[in-house]
Formats: C-alpha cells, structure tokens, sequence
C-alpha cells in the first residue's frame, strides 16, 4: 500500500502541492483528477520520487521513502512502478528489451531474467510482439509493453500516469481492464492519474479531486456520487440533457443515495403520489462495483414539496427541485474539472 501524508511541494515562492492526504491499499485503485494546473503532474513526479516533496511523507508497506538517503532511495524507487502517458519505450530495444531494461539493475541470472520478462509479456498479452521494436506496435501496444516494465520488479505500488490518453475508445477499455485484472490477480495499490471520467468509473474504487494543489474531495467513487450533486459527483455521473425545458417548478432531480434501489421506483412513486411522472431523462451505471443513478423527472400537479422528498426518500432516492440553470448537461460538469475542454495535464 502506499500513504502520502501532508505532502507538499513548492519551487520557491510557488506552492503546487499544499499538503495532500489520501491512501491506496493493496488490491486498489485510487484515481486523481482535477483540472489544468491542479498539481496532478507534480505530484506523479513525488509519488516515483522523480522530484522529492518539500515536506510530508510517502510511505510504501510502511517505510517512509522521503526519509531515505540518496543510496537507499535509489533501492526504493523499485518498490513504485510506473507507466507514463506515452509509455516512454526505448526505440532501439525490442519489447522484450524494454521489459527487462529494470532488470539490468537487480541479482538475477540470464535464464531468470528471461524468464521473468516472458512470463510479463505473456501476462499483458504480449509475448506474441516479444522481438518487435516499438515502431511496429500500436499506442495500446506500446501501453501493455509498458505495464509490463512497471512490473517488472514485482513493485507494491503502479503509478498509471494518463496511460489511456491519446488512444482509441476499444485500446482504452482493454487498458483500462488490464489495470483492473493486475489490481485483483497481483493484488497491486495502483494510483491512476486521469482526466477521463468514463475511465475513473470504470476501474477506480476510490477518487480524489485535487485543485490548486490540495484534495478538496475524495472516498469511495460510488459513495461520492451517490452522497452529493457536488462539482465531482456530476462528473462522475452526469445526467443527459432534458429534451424539454426546466423553467417549471414540476421538474425534480433524483439522485440515488443508497446501493440498491428499487427498478421499479417510478411506478411505485407514481401510484404513491398518484400523478404520472414523467421521466425526461436519465442515467443509471454500475460504478465502484455499485449501482448508481441521476434523473430528472416532470411531476404535475401542486403536490406539497415535503410530500415528493419523502416518497421518493423512502425508495433510496433524495430529490430536489430544478430550476433551469442548475440542470447540468452531460459535458458541463466534467469540463469544469477539466479547467479547458479535455485538458487534464497539470504542471
């Protein structure tokens, strides 16, 4: 596992880092998102010690690595894996070349090393382009050879820096399934630094928001969008647009607040309220392994507001009324953590 604590980083007067906090344990996936400038680069150099924090602590199975001279640091750094947004492979190596380059460094016989290095690429899928340089091998390619070098020193803690960005929808989704197949078979913490939300609903058990340098959210993916309509939880979970207008007071944003939730809730609320309730639209997905839900819904009638809340409460729901401006569409909210249209690269 790995634990930073009070981590913070800053280039003379500038403080980019302002003492985060948050955890991954072993058999985990923990994404950071955030916005352009949040600090999501800097601080993927301090977790692979690329750049040492100004203060605060990681810790990696419980030795603090900011702690560690020079010597031992250089031993350390084996205990973090990483996979870079371009999977960073050696030009003039084969895969396998570039699986074992981590290799060069430890005790390790020829036969065992090439073992080792079969036994990775076979594991990604890739023992099949073993001798083939990296010119010759798709960005998804490249992506898997790179998960096999992280691995390569069977390190407790994979740091995924954007390692879908740039790729296709079917790359990313079988990348996206390989972190998760190395999460429950090796039972490896991994930190998944991402601007995609589809990717953080995907695979990410936990999410932490970071923003001009500090951790302004973070938890379980489900339970954070299932507890609040904060700017987070839309971008998890954003409903689609309306095809009608909200300038009623008829219309209501649901939002499910517990793991299960009756299917059948729209016609039980219905025949509770005795209305028909339109349901303008929707989305329900399975994400942190639970299910979880937004609406928004057209109840007529001058039914009292404390009377909707409680029907909808007592099937797992909490409801609110809508005006115009604070139903956000599908892209909205994603794109101000973002900061830009689809830019998540903090410097």
């Amino acid at each position: 596992m790995i634990e930073i604590s009070a981590l913070t980083k800053r280039y003379g007067t500038l403080t980019v880092l302002d003492g985060v906090d948050f955890s991954v344990q072993q058999g985990e996936i923990a994404a950071v998102i955030g916005p352009s400038g949040a600090g999501k680069s800097t601080l993927a150099r301090c977790l692979n010690l690329l750049e040492l924090p100004t203060s605060g602590s990681i810790r990696v199975s419980g030795q603090d690595l900011t702690s560690l001279s020079s010597k031992q640091l250089r031993v350390a750094r084996r205990a973090i894996g990483t996979v870079f947004q371009s999977a960073g492979l050696m030009a003039r190596l084969t895969a396998a070349e570039n699986v074992a380059l981590p290799l060069r460094f430890v005790e390790m016989s020829h036969e065992q090393r090439r073992q080792r290095v079969r036994d990775l690429l076979d594991r990604v899928g890739m023992l099949h382009r073993a001798n083939h340089y990296p010119s010759q091998l798709s960005g998804g390619q490249q992506q898997r050879i790179g998960l096999a070098r992280g691995l390569a020193l069977k390190p407790p803690v994979l740091l995924a820096d954007e390692p879908t960005s740039g790729l296709d929808p079917q790359t990313t989704a079988s990348i996206l399934t390989l972190l998760a197949e190395l999460r429950d078979e090796l039972k490896v913490a991994i930190v998944l630094i991402t601007h995609e939300m589809d990717a953080v609903r995907m695979v990410a058990d936990t999410v932490a928001q970071l923003d001009h340098g500090r951790i302004v959210e973070q938890g379980p993916v489900a339970e954070v969008v299932r507890r609040s309509d904060s700017e987070l939880s839309r971008a998890l979970l954003p409903v689609p647009p309306s095809p009608e207008t909200a300038e009623t007071p008829a219309v209501w944003h649901l939002r499910y607040e517990r793991p299960r939730v009756d299917p059948a809730w729209l016609s039980a609320v219905s025949r509770e309220l005795d209305v028909d309730i339109a349901l303008l639209s929707g989305l329900i997905e399975t994400v942190g392994g639970e299910t979880a839900g937004r609406a928004i819904v057209k109840i007529p009638g001058d039914l009292p507001d404390r009377r909707i809340v409680n029907a909808f409460a007592g099937r797992g729901l909490h409801a609110t009324r809508a005006a115009a401006a604070q139903i956000p569409d599908a892209d909205h909210a994603a794109a101000e953590l973002r900061g830009s249209a689809l830019v998540g690269r903090a410097a």
